[in-house]
This record gives C-alpha cells, structure tokens and sequence, in this order.
C-alpha cells in the first residue's frame, strides 16, 4: 500500500537543501509566504511533514502548492483519516471540520494524499523526516501508520497516547535516544522542542502560531506568522 512507503533520499538528489516544513493545516496564504522566504533553489529538497489539510481555510489550495513546490508530502494523521473515510464510507472517522475540507477536494487531491509516504530518510546526514514521531523501543522503520502519524505521549505501558488522554506521560522525543535524528511535526507548541535527537517544528499555524520550516542539516529555522487564528481546539 502506497500510504506505508519509507523514502530514502538518492545521491543525484543531495546537491541542494533538504527543507522540512511543518503541519500546515489548510494555511495556504502563510505556506506560499513561507516557500517565497525560502528562495528555493535548483536542487532543494522540500518535504512536508503530513497534516496539510482541516482546520485551516484552503486545503485544496495547500495541496496544489504541495504538488508544485514539494519534493514530497509526509502522511499525517489527518490525511489518514480522510483516505479511512473513502475507503470505508465509514462517518466515524470523521470529525466535524472535515467535512468543510471534503467540499474542496477533488480527484488529484485525493491521489496525491493516497500516494504520501509515512518517513523520508535522509542518508547522508543521517536524519529521519516523519509526521508524529516513534515508539522508542521498536525499529523506526518497522513501525505502521496508526503509530507515526498519531503518537505524542507514551503511557506506563508503552503504549502511544495523545497528550490529551495521558498528560502527566513523557512525550515519545524525550525517550528517543537515537540515531536517527528526528524531525517531526504533528505535537503543536507555541516555539520548537528541540532535543538531542528530535525537533519538534509544528508551531500551531492554523491556532494562530507560525509555519515553520527547518533547513537541514545546519538546523536553521525560516517562520512566518499566521495572519488569523482559524481553529481553536
């Protein structure tokens, strides 16, 4: 199945900059702000780390840009739940804001998110790209969709958990130990969470934070401020 793909980075593709953009959310006003800022050049490696879609007001839009501009898109927990409900024509994965985002989607849309890999590999630095993160006792790349797209905190039993259900449990980047070096997005904070082995770059634009982008493997980070707050939780 497309959506379970890891992507490995090719030699002929290192000659420019690997940039990780984190969760977008349907800002589409604030991601073309950010590629602009980027000045991407011949070579550059743009990879989105999932959740490009809900919340904010343009998915269809962001998904255009993201066939455009994106060397690749990273499958987010929000994407899965979309490819869920087509595939199933089940309700239940749906939440209330989805259905605005069903409106805009159209038949390349719907491809191009059934095509998203759940990692990206980066050889030569040594890093890994991915949505939510790891459980950290088990093979990275042996790890499925229901975990990397959806893990924030991990319980007493190391189970993976939203902060939500389990808050007073460590956040799974603070146990990873590494290598490799983790970029993920999907845990919304007001500023980066960076660690020795993780970076945490979803700065909640969608609430109203900023869209971040993290130029590797130099770690330098480009933002741009969201111009409303579109979702609150």
């Amino acid at each position: 199945m497309a959506a379970v793909r890891q992507i490995s980075g090719r030699p002929k593709l290192m000659n420019g900059r690997l940039i990780a953009i984190g969760d977008i959310h349907g800002c589409a006003r604030e991601f073309e702000e950010l590629l602009n800022k980027l000045e991407l050049q011949r070579g550059d490696r743009v990879v989105l780390l999932g959740d490009l879609i809900n919340r904010g007001p343009e998915s269809a839009r962001v998904l255009a840009l993201a066939r455009e501009q994106a060397h690749l898109s990273l499958l987010g927990n929000h994407e899965l739940r979309l490819l869920n409900y087509r595939k199933t024509s089940d309700p239940t994965h749906l939440k209330k804001s989805d259905y605005d985002t069903l409106k805009q989607l159209g038949r390349r849309d719907w491809a191009y998110m059934a095509a998203m890999p759940l990692t990206y590999f980066d050889r030569r630095d040594g890093v890994v790209l991915v949505h939510g993160g790891f459980l950290p006792d088990l093979p990275w790349r042996q790890q499925p969709a229901r975990i990397v797209t959806r893990v924030q905190n991990i319980d007493r039993d190391g189970n993976p958990r939203k902060r939500s259900e389990a808050p007073n449990c460590p956040h799974w980047s603070t146990l990873w130990q590494g290598p490799p070096f983790v970029v993920y997005g999907h845990t919304s904070r007001p500023q980066v969470a960076r660690l020795k082995w993780s970076l945490g770059i979803d700065t909640a634009c969608a609430m109203g934070g900023r869209l971040t982008a993290c130029i590797l493997p130099e770690q330098k980070l480009v933002q741009v401020k969201a111009h409303e707050v579109y979702y609150q939780p």
